[in-house]
């Protein structure tokens, strides 16, 4: 029996009178890399958005290490969660070190963890340089390290390889799929990539105008002999922005 760390029931954000989210029902496996898949403006944000408490959904239930989320467990339970939703934040005239330091105390965890993360995402070395000299990879590094201070049972990432180069997106890729064995972690990842999530996860969420069309392993989406780019296209209707 599969074991799950996140699932919703019937959830959804509806905005006027349209929905941006209806009715969505994810089971997301624990320790496995999750591709959060959907054309631009299916819904995907909203979601992730949803599930880290950033709004609040309109109806339906997010259940996270097997609780309901609501309002007298919900700082608890999101402590034990990591995110990297938009691009890594960080003061430019401070070192890679001194901006995991703020994070560090703002999230109440032992310091001896930030030579930890740093390491896990290859910064070590550069922990001492000003963030203003850092590459826009090695932000989102530094980013990535801000999100799994405190070893946290879920990380969300949100378009992580934006803007990278193709060096870079080899480093993320290559750092996300070594979480959930290195640090036993779940990783949600949403991208416009669809090759590069078909090299990091082992299970798929489709969305198309808020609801979900497949969940699933994604060997078995591609058992027909299709790339995942293929089923997708098929799925949403055609050559749509991601």
């Amino acid at each position: 029996m599969m074991n799950y760390i996140l699932e919703t029931q019937h959830l959804s954000k509806k905005s006027g009178n349209t929905y941006r989210v209806k009715d969505l029902s994810l089971s997301v496996p624990e320790k496995c890399v999750y591709g959060f898949l959907g054309p631009n403006g299916a819904g995907k944000s909203t979601t992730l958005k949803m599930i880290l408490g950033l709004i609040h959904p309109s109806e339906g239930k997010i259940q996270f290490l097997g609780k309901t989320i609501n309002s007298k467990n919900r700082l608890s339970l999101l402590q034990k969660t990591g995110s990297l939703i938009e691009n890594p934040g960080g003061y430019g005239h401070l070192s890679g070190l001194e901006n995991m330091q703020i994070v560090q105390k703002l999230k109440g965890v032992k310091e001896e963890e930030i030579a930890s993360a740093l390491k896990t995402v290859r910064l070590y070395e550069q922990r001492d340089k000003k963030l203003s000299s850092y590459s826009l990879g090695m932000k989102q590094r530094l980013g990535i390290a801000m999100a799994i201070l405190g070893n946290p049972k879920l990380l969300i990432l949100d378009e992580p390889t934006n803007g990278l180069d193709p060096a870079g997106i080899q480093e993320i890729r290559e750092l996300i799929v070594s979480l959930p064995k290195e640090r036993n972690m779940t990783v949600i990842i949403s991208s416009h990539l669809l090759s590069e999530i078909e090299q990091m996860a082992s299970q798929v969420g489709i969305i198309h105008h808020g609801q979900l069309l497949y969940e699933g392993p994604l060997k078995d989406l591609e058992c027909n002999g299709k790339s995942l780019e293929e089923a997708f296209l098929e799925m949403t209707g055609g050559k749509e922005s991601l």
